[in-house]
């Protein structure tokens, strides 16, 4: 099987998590949830590098450097998952990819669901991320 390997970030900023509500299209994985910011590495790109050309990509933001958290494997897909602190203020951030995003707390994460404005409903959060960030909490 061939693996697909994406970059994820975990972006954190006064206690709290920047997720990403994933676009509620049918051919991309875990639409219409909850996820990190990220994507999939370019051929011949490093993980680091692609998680921070995602982010300036997803969200006209990246930081200076991420630092490395874990990989993840579910099924097919390998993902090099990285963190960092938030230093930009959310409402400056430009989201140029997916349905909405938003500082969610431990306890939204812990939830498996938050609310957004955007889609004025609760959506879940894919499984992978919700456990990443789990696993990154009690980390810290």
């Amino acid at each position: 099987m061939t693996k697909i390997h994406v970059a994820i970030a975990i972006l954190y900023q006064d206690g709290k998590f920047l997720c990403q509500l994933r676009d509620d299209v049918p051919n991309i994985r875990y639409p219409g949830h909850w996820a990190l910011f990220g994507g999939h590495l370019e051929p011949g790109e490093t993980a680091e590098v692609a998680v921070l050309r995602e982010l300036s990509e997803e969200i006209g933001w990246a930081p200076t450097s991420a630092s490395f958290f874990c990989h993840d494997v579910e099924g097919d897909v390998v993902r090099h998952v990285f963190h960092s602190q938030l230093s930009a203020d959310v409402k400056d951030l430009i989201l140029q990819e997916g349905w909405d995003m938003q500082l969610l707390t431990a306890e939204d994460i812990r939830a498996g669901q938050c609310y957004s404005e955007k889609s004025e409903d609760v959506r879940p959060f894919g499984m992978a991320h919700q456990r990443i960030l789990l696993s990154f909490i009690d980390s810290i």
